[in-house]
């Protein structure tokens, strides 16, 4: 128990707030509630136990009601998820958020004790970026705070292709390998830019740069990649180096606004366009339209949130999440721990975004369910190498790409959340330069 912090309880016993927090999760058998007390509600074998550590989880949600609350008590470690996070994300679509009487929050308040009038530290792995949003300065902030964490805890959870996009999977093969189905992805990417021999090719948004080192490997390309990220960079230049492909691949810590070395013959943006942000997305796509020679190729993967006349969560989470642990995983916990100012643009608006500059819009494909899969390996990953990360990144970063990760994988098997390829060409005369029947159509 934390000093200073006495068992305060008044006419709530901690049996009691177990069931009460356990009711609040809807009953469900699956999921279970422990107190740091030894409270203890629901199954006692149920997949997996939200475990309430110390009084000072009841007093960051007293002091933050809402999801900002939760989240800081679940980063922290005064809350946790045991067992099976996929079966804690599963609770029923029936609750819809936790709505406490005025009674509940005094109860609430008792037994977070003195620990409720103290101010509690923010966990340091917030977010609390300054400036113009998606201005330069707070992009390279906001990128730093999620990727210049440390190469070797993406490692762990990546797997050796260091690719931290939505892999493409096979129906036909069960066997197929993370590894696998990432050079698959980076081959179908190859493809529909109809990458030849000479030809430059521009990454945009390039992470570790395997990308651009397939794309010279197994294509014969000239390719630059270009990202914001400075661990990313050194870990990218270095491996061009490791694959002796200094004479085709050049890896440069930039800014998409200060590329100017045009023209190139493809452009591939692979999980970068959500870093832009809606209100940039047409500067975006204008930069990359006047990068391209006439004739040239963009492909844009993207992911995508729903319509905006969808009945379902905008934020694009599954009905299961709302509830206590789901609160954590929208916005407030996305924008503050995980991607700060990341925006997501229904795929309508990102073909529209693309035409209103001038690109001709030819393939449209979603890849939705791969990234189910995609996300449930990574989380694989880093349970399996638990112990690696924590070391690499710290327990709370760690926690909460855990629980991040796993919200996610549910978003998109549930169809609230998707992911898009969408290819463009800049127009010639009226030519595109693409075969009439594409190989990847």
């Amino acid at each position: 128990m934390p000093a200073g912090v006495g068992p305060v309880y008044g006419i709530m016993d901690v049996v009691s707030l177990a069931n009460l927090l356990h009711e609040l999760l809807g009953g469900d058998d699956s999921v279970a509630v422990r107190t740091w007390d030894g409270g203890h509600s629901g199954d006692p074998h149920a997949a997996a136990t939200i475990a309430v550590r110390s009084p000072d989880a009841i007093a960051r949600i007293v002091q933050t009601p809402g999801q900002l609350g939760i989240a800081r008590a679940y980063v922290a470690g005064d809350l946790e998820v045991e067992g099976d996070i996929f079966a804690a994300l599963d609770l029923p679509s029936r609750v819809g958020g936790i709505h406490l009487a005025p009674r509940q929050w005094a109860q609430l308040g008792r037994v977070a004790g003195r620990a409720a009038l103290r101010r509690l530290p923010v966990p340091p792995e917030e977010s609390h970026l300054r400036g113009r949003r998606h201005s330069a300065a707070r992009d390279r902030a906001a990128i730093a705070h999620h990727y210049d964490v440390s190469n070797e805890f993406y490692r762990v959870i990546l797997g050796p292709s260091m690719t931290y996009s939505c892999a493409l999977w096979s129906d036909t093969d069960p066997a197929y390998t993370l590894e696998g189905a990432q050079a698959a992805k980076h081959d179908l990417v190859c493809r529909k830019l109809d990458l030849a021999e000479g030809q430059r090719l521009l990454d945009v948004g390039c992470g570790w740069g395997t990308m651009v080192r397939q794309a010279a490997t197994r294509h014969g390309v000239s390719a630059v990649g270009v990202t914001l990220a400075a661990t990313q960079s050194d870990w990218a230049a270095k491996a061009v180096i490791d694959s002796d492909l200094r004479d085709l691949v050049t890896i440069r810590l930039q800014d998409y606004r200060d590329i100017d070395d045009g023209p190139y013959d493809a452009i591939s943006s692979i999980g970068m366009s959500e870093h832009v942000g809606r209100s940039h997305l047409r500067t975006y796509f204008e930069r990359l339209y006047t990068l391209l020679r006439p004739g040239g190729r963009l492909l844009n993967h993207a992911i995508s949130s729903l319509p905006l006349g969808h009945t379902g969560n905008r934020l694009a989470l599954p009905a299961g999440l709302q509830t206590c642990l789901a609160g954590m995983v929208r916005a407030n916990f996305i924008d503050r721990y995980v991607f700060p100012d990341g925006e997501l643009v229904e795929v309508g608006e990102v073909v529209s975004a693309m035409q209103a500059v001038g690109f001709e819009v030819r393939h449209l494909e979603s890849l939705r369910e791969h990234y189910g899969l995609t996300l449930r390996k990574w989380v694989a990953n880093l349970e399996h190498g638990w112990d690696e990360a924590v070391e690499a990144a710290g327990l709370g970063r760690s926690r909460t790409w855990r629980l991040y990760m796993a919200a996610a994988a549910k978003g998109f098997e549930s169809g609230r959340t998707g992911v898009h390829q969408v290819l463009a060409v800049k127009p010639d005369a009226g030519r595109s330069g693409l075969p009439l029947r594409p190989a990847f159509g």
